[in-house]
């Protein structure tokens, strides 16, 4: 019997829309090695490894009907070079257009009579570098039965290791009739669930949001503030179907120092980071600021699971992915004072016992950040724009080098999707003495994310400054 679709992937292809678009993305930056790089070798790299996440070679068959839920089967045209494609930036190559193109391939859709999933090989970069975007679907991307396509590729060496997948011949695609059949049987056990399908299957909007609300609260911990609406913000508007691309580097040391002179946690130091960022932006468009003005974030976070939780699991036994509202003090002027009121609202959190430090989840296996930063939008994708204004993902990476085929990766910028009504996501990692962030913002809403994204280096020299 072919493998259905959970209740949470399933919801991510319902509520995809052209304005949003459930894929995330992650762009890694490498130093061509002197042995050179090139798309065929990507291409065979791939191909060694693929077989290590057969979902990557998998596409949705939905059901005659709507009787259930899609299910995957393998793809009996699988065409390896249709997923990983190629680009070249004209010269002189610069971060600016390579931040373009990445917005325009961000705002496609992928194509779901295939397998849900793109690599593009971007060549061009200024000073011989080369860059990596991958974009991978919400409904394939579970932590579980498959991980983020660039994990895959990494290495600890700069000599790749020789793992590779079992030899793959694809099954044959069951029929129509078939599809059908098996839907009607399981019918029997799970009647309820004939109705449902049906009504997501149709359009049912209303039928729809509820279900994503119901297993969203599978892997999202139930946020207590959700009953207060979020704040008026301009980062709450109707989005359109482009986005723009923007990028901050920071360095970790800088992070730590704050940390260890207020006695809070590098995660706290970023959320003030935000804050202090967030404030200058709106005073920069002039929106009014009072005291006890707040911009809301949803932060997904790695918790312990407890052993009566039915989540979905972040790759590591026992840890799951849950989501915290946090109020960002962007009214405060005084950047101390904006960190002391976020560590007060994480140590609610912390205290809570459940918490995965950053330790534990540098040891997943392979480079997890790309992994974790799908499901932490996966957390956040089924809440209602009305009580948060923005998505922040922050996930620590190793610190020491990791590379692709011999390619040294020398950054990494997450793509974290917009949520409808939301104008703005920023996801961020840590990874070999560097904090990288990315910004993936709505084009009409958002002409001036790169302003925004200038001021992360601004918020954080005033808190390290603070510091002494």
């Amino acid at each position: 019997m072919p493998d259905r679709l959970s209740a949470l992937d399933a919801s991510f292809l319902y509520l995809e829309q052209p304005t949003t678009p459930m894929h995330v993305g992650a762009v890694s930056i490498f130093r061509r090695p002197r042995s050179g790089f090139d798309y065929e070798r990507l291409l065979r790299l791939i191909e060694q490894r693929i077989g290590l996440v057969p979902r990557y070679r998998q596409k949705v068959r939905h059901i005659p009907g709507g009787l259930a839920r899609p299910v995957w089967v393998d793809d009996q045209d699988f065409d390896l070079s249709y997923h990983v494609r190629r680009s070249a930036l004209p010269k002189p190559g610069t971060d600016r257009a390579l931040h373009d193109l990445i917005a325009r391939l961000m705002s496609r859709p992928l194509d779901h009579t295939r397998p849900l999933w793109e690599m593009y090989l971007v060549e061009g970069l200024e000073s011989g570098r080369i860059a990596m975007l991958t974009k991978t679907h919400q409904a394939l991307v579970d932590g579980v039965r498959a991980i983020d396509i660039a994990q895959l590729i990494l290495d600890v060496s700069p000599t790749p290791r020789t793992d590779v997948g079992e030899a793959w011949r694809p099954r044959k695609e069951p029929s129509r009739a078939r599809l059908v059949r098996d839907a009607v049987f399981e019918s029997w056990s799970t009647p309820s669930a004939v109705m449902d399908n049906a009504r997501a299957a149709v359009g049912d909007a209303a039928a729809t949001a509820g279900k994503v609300v119901d297993v969203v609260e599978q892997v999202a911990a139930v946020i207590k503030t959700a009953t207060s609406r979020a704040p008026g913000s301009p980062l709450n508007v109707s989005v359109s179907a482009q986005r723009r691309f923007a990028v901050a580097r920071t360095k970790l040391d800088s992070y730590r120092l704050v940390r260890a002179r207020h006695g809070c946690t590098v995660n706290d130091v970023v959320l003030a980071v935000v804050s202090g960022a967030m404030r200058n932006w709106l005073l920069s468009r002039g929106e009014p600021l009072s005291g006890s003005s707040t911009v809301r974030a949803m932060v997904p976070l790695s918790v312990r699971a407890d052993s009566t939780d039915h989540a979905v699991l972040d790759g590591t036994s026992g840890n799951r992915v849950s989501s915290f509202l946090v109020d960002l003090p962007v009214g405060e002027a005084s950047a101390v004072m904006r960190l002391h009121q976020i560590t007060h609202q994480m140590r609610v959190h912390a205290e809570s016992g459940r918490s995965v430090g950053a330790e534990t989840l540098v040891k997943l296996g392979g480079f997890a950040p790309p992994t974790l930063h799908a499901l932490g939008a996966r957390a956040a994708s089924g809440f209602s724009k009305r009580i948060f204004n923005l998505v922040v993902t922050n996930v620590p990476g190793p610190q020491v080098p990791l590379y692709a085929a011999g390619a040294t990766m020398l950054e990494m910028f997450p793509v974290v999707p917009l949520a409808k009504g939301q104008a703005l996501s920023i996801g961020l990692t840590s990874y070999d003495g560097g904090v990288y962030y990315g910004f993936n913002a709505d084009r009409d809403a958002m002409g001036d994310v790169e302003l925004l994204a200038g001021m992360i280096a601004e918020s954080l020299d005033e808190l390290v400054g603070a510091a002494g």
